[in-house]
């Protein structure tokens, strides 16, 4: 792999939305170098007979069927709110009323 140069953090940084000082740009450069580094030990490993996977473990789906119920009465959906009229729930207002 070639060597990572300064301007290759500093774009990364800018595509994060990172403000890098100058004087760290050296050091990210010489760790994000090494990340790189490693990944591309990767390469190395014969992946001749490996079968593509979405997940390295195999995955269960473990929801519930989704099958129709009786809903909550308002009293039970009302029972924990912090603020409440009896009928609704009350929460602070977020838009201006111009």
């Amino acid at each position: 792999m070639s060597e990572l140069t300064a301007d290759d953090v500093k774009k990364v940084a800018s595509l994060a939305r990172l403000t890098l000082a100058e004087g760290d740009v050296a050091r990210y450069q010489e760790q994000l170098g090494n990340v790189l580094n490693y990944v591309d030990r990767l390469d190395e490993v014969d992946t001749t007979d490996v079968e593509p996977m979405a997940h390295a473990i195999e995955t269960v789906n473990v929801f519930r069927q989704d099958e129709p119920r009786d809903s909550l009465d308002r009293e039970q959906a009302l029972a924990n709110a912090p603020q409440t009229d009896g009928t609704y729930f009350l929460v602070p207002a977020i838009l201006d009323e111009g």
